[in-house]
Parts: C-alpha cells; structure tokens; sequence
C-alpha cells in the first residue's frame, strides 16, 4: 500500500490520531454545554446543587450512550472535522489512515464507497477497477449486481489524459455506466499511477439539482490519485503471486519429469542388459565353445571340422545383426554421421505402415536431434501398433520461428486423450521438456491422431 499522502505526511500520522481524538472530545463537551444550557433554559435559571448532581449524573449517562453510539459518535465526530478542518482535508486524512493499514483491497474499496456516498451526499458511489481491457465492478454503495464493462484503447488514453469525466464523456465513451441513471449528474474520476489506468470512481447524485461543485471535483481527483498506487501495486502483488503459483507447478512438473527420466534411463539400462546377456552374450559363448571343438575336430576329422565351421559363420553373422540392432536402439550410427532426414527415412522404412518423411535437411546439436528421433520413432510405433497397417503417416520436421517443429499426423482411428496413460507419450513429453520443448497430442475417437512438438534453438 502507498504511504499518506503529501498533507498527511508533514503532520505524521500521531498528529493526525491526536486532532481526532481532539475532535471528538471538543464533540462531547458541545454535547455537554448544549445538555447544561437546555437544563438552565428550561428552569428559569441556574441548577442548584441538587439538580446539579442530577444533571451531572444524567451528562455522564449521554456520554457514555453516546460513546456507545458509535454512528452518533461518527457524524459528531464528521461534524466537527468538517467545521475545523474542511471537508476535503478531513476525506483526504481519513482515506490516508485507511491506506496505511493492512486492511485487504476489497474491504478498502467497500470502505472508500460508502465514505464517499456519505461525505459527498452521493444518491450512489462505485469503484471499478481494470483487468485485461474490461471494467469490473468492485466495490459500490448501496451495493449494485457485479458487471464487466468493455474498455476501448481510445477510451483510456483519454481518462488518462483527463483523469476526470462528466455526463457527455460518459454517454459518448461509456454508455453502459449510463444505463438506469437517467439525468442524473454523474462524475468519473480515473485511478491512474505512472501513466497507466487501473479503475474508476464513480459518483452519482439524485438529479439535476444537485451538480457537483468543484470541491467535489477536487476531492474526487485526489483520492483517485491516491487509490492508484494501491491498485497497482495489488496488481503486481497478484502477478507476483500467479507467477509463482506457476513456478511451483512448473518445479513440480519438472521434479515428477527427472523422477520418470532416471525411472526409464534405469530401465534402459536393464533392458540392454537383459538383450546382451540372452542374445549376443550367448551367440559369443556359444561360438567360443564351438571354435574349441573345431579345432579339435580339424585335425581328425576335417570334413566335420568344415561343416562346423560354416554353422559358426551363420552364428558369428546372427550375434552381429542383434549387436547392431542392440546399438541402433541405442543410438542408431546414422543419426549421428547422417542426420535426422536419413535416421527417420530408415526408422520409417523399418516400420509395416505407409510412412512419409519431410525433414528438413540441416544438422543441430546432438541432444536436439537424439530427442526429435525418438518422440518420432515412439509416434511411429505407436501408429503401426494402434492404427493398423493401413494407417498412413506424414512425419515433418523442420524449423520455424526460432524452434524446431515436429509434426507427425495419421489417419487412423485415433483415440481419447484424457485416457491415455503410457510411458511412452510420458517419455516423449520428458525428452522434449528437458530441452525447454514441450509436446501436444489431438486425437479423439474417429478422426485420427496429431503429436506436435516444439524446441527452442539457441541461436549461437
């Protein structure tokens, strides 16, 4: 909230408490004297000590009644403020006390509305506020139903420049604050700071022969002035918080992202294990022992030693297909010597479905490349397990606006997304995500399947 305001400031705010409380003591005594003169009036003369203590007795009993009453006390107290001090001084010190408590925004607009409909013989007071081009309807005295005004790029350079507004303006720029006023005079005051409008307040008299006088005017001018510090700064208190809502869910997400990545990096791990020890593991150890016979066998029996020979030559040939099919799913050596366009030209000719592939033909960095490979590959499979093999698929990868776009769509029978919980499309949302890429998936039941995924580039 922005401090008091520039008169405020120079008394201090225990000076501004001390000439209330003041206020309010000269109130009672006026009370006091107003009771002890009706009394002597109406005798004729002066009480005598009896009737004194009746009448002591009988001031201390209104003091205290009158205390008790506090909106008797408040517009005594108002009173008196108003004949000291003046009216605006006493508005501007009163708003300035409220905007230096910790009092919520809501309750501080309700609280400035019905001040301003009392202290300005108001038939209606209103504070709008602005979001996203629109006015809304915050706090209003009597209380009024909420309503969302549109607010036009014209409308507010002008109550920026001219922060206060009568009937004509309002009827031109704004004939939705109009409706169900009638001729009523009608005022609006622009909240500004630095420049830039953050609401309205709108005061309203019963009719014509009532005008706002430029006291009015000026004392509608200075609260706005002072109320737009406390909207901005609202505002930026729930930016502030929006973003790090936003940082917390982001910092979640990412934290469940590396939870998945180590998970299936772990299980990568032991899938290759698992692949060398039953498959080129055994083809070596099986041609180990073999190479042993044979050559015993070469000796003695060199006919049985060929033909041995020659099935060892098929095993030697069945271990170096699956350590090659092993590493290319590791990493497959064309996509780091060719390039995407050649690794997704061979992945998609691998696959039983119709594939075609448009990459644009350029070399990134090797992390970038490995990612778009196998949210690819994952896509594909996905399309050749799900859709049938009459599915046809376009894979398109190419750049666009600083990002490397990826886009794979089929006309299979698709599928409803919110239902879909598989690591694989996990695993493709997580490669892309630790390289600041993000994916998206459309599909529903009859009308195919779209994975779109983008990655920024950092430009060297």
């Amino acid at each position: 909230m922005p401090g008091l305001p520039p008169t405020s400031s120079r008394r201090g705010l225990w000076q501004t408490i001390a000439i209330r409380a003041a206020i309010s003591t000269i109130a009672l005594v006026g009370v006091f004297v107003a009771i002890y003169a009706l009394a002597t009036l109406l005798l004729g003369r002066l009480p005598n000590a009896g009737e004194r203590e009746v009448l002591i007795a009988t001031l201390i009993a209104s003091s205290i009644a009158l205390s008790a009453l506090s909106p008797a006390r408040k517009r005594a107290t108002a009173f008196m403020s108003r004949a000291l001090i003046g009216e605006r001084e006493t508005a501007m010190r009163d708003f300035a006390t409220r905007l230096s408590r910790a009092i919520p925004l809501d309750e501080l607009l309700l609280q400035l509305a019905e001040y301003l409909r009392e202290i300005l013989t108001l038939s209606a007071a209103e504070v709008w506020t602005e979001s996203e081009g629109t006015l809304q309807l915050a706090a209003s005295d009597p209380e009024r139903r909420a309503r969302t005004l549109p607010l036009g790029g014209g409308t507010t350079d002008a109550l920026v420049a001219e922060p206060l507004r009568g009937n004509h303006w309002v009827a031109t720029w704004l004939p939705e604050l109009c409706d169900g006023r009638a001729e009523r005079p009608l005022i609006v005051a622009a909240i500004t700071s630095s420049g830039e409008l953050f609401g309205l307040l709108v005061a309203e008299r019963p009719h014509a022969g009532h005008a706002f006088g430029s006291e009015d005017e000026s004392l509608l001018r200075d609260l706005a002035r002072e109320l737009g510090p406390a909207l901005r700064n609202a505002r930026l208190d729930a930016k502030l918080n929006q973003s790090l809502v936003a940082l917390r869910r982001q910092t979640h997400e990412l934290q469940a992202s590396r939870a998945r990545v180590v998970k299936a990096a772990d299980a990568e791990r032991r899938r290759v294990e698992r692949d060398l020890h039953d498959g080129a593991q055994q083809h070596l150890v099986a041609l180990s022992v073999n190479l042993r016979l044979a050559r015993e066998l070469a000796a003695e029996r060199p006919a049985e030693a060929a033909e041995l020979l020659a099935k060892l030559e098929q095993t030697a040939e069945e271990g170096l297909r699956e350590l090659r099919q092993l590493v290319h799913g590791i990493f497959p050596p064309v996509l780091a010597t060719r390039g995407l366009p050649r690794a997704l030209g061979a992945a998609a000719r691998r696959l039983p479905i119709n594939t075609t592939v448009r990459v644009q033909e350029r070399r990134y960095d090797s992390n970038v490349e490995a990612a778009v490979y196998f949210c690819c590959l994952e896509a594909l499979q996905n399309a050749a397990k799900h859709a049938g093999s009459d599915v046809r698929v376009v894979v398109e990868v190419n750049e666009q606006h600083g990002a490397l776009v990826i886009r794979l769509s089929d006309d299979g029978p698709g599928f409803d997304v919110t239902a879909a919980r598989g690591d694989g499309l996990a695993s493709m949302r997580d490669r892309l995500a630790a390289l600041g890429g993000s994916l998206e998936i459309d599909s529903g039941p009859g009308r195919g399947t779209t994975v779109s995924g983008r990655i920024p580039l950092r430009t060297p």
